[in-house]
């Protein structure tokens, strides 16, 4: 197994340690959440990507954040988390 290394933007003085979770070998028969950070154009990425994941028989269901400027809400994670089984967030602009 290769190993990797995740950068985090945010300017935290002391980053957290933080692991990649394990990922799904096929994405058919998963549900996958598109995050749109509500930065411009971004949902011209992932209209796309729905189209294409569809095509590949993975249920998609859509969320959006308020603002790209700050953290998605509690709530919204909360909601990505029991409603499906991978995430992918759009950053566009």
């Amino acid at each position: 197994m290769s190993s990797s290394i995740v950068l985090d933007p945010t300017d935290e003085a002391r980053p957290a340690a933080r692991t990649v979770g394990p990922r799904p070998d096929d994405l058919a028969g998963r549900t996958v959440g598109l995050l749109d950070i509500s930065k411009p154009r971004g949902e011209v990425f992932l209209d796309r990507l729905e189209t294409l994941l569809a095509e590949r028989g993975a249920a998609v269901r859509r969320y959006a954040k308020p603002t790209f400027t700050r953290p998605a809400p509690a709530d919204l994670r909360a909601e990505i988390a029991a409603e499906c089984d991978v995430v992918i967030e759009a950053l566009a602009d």
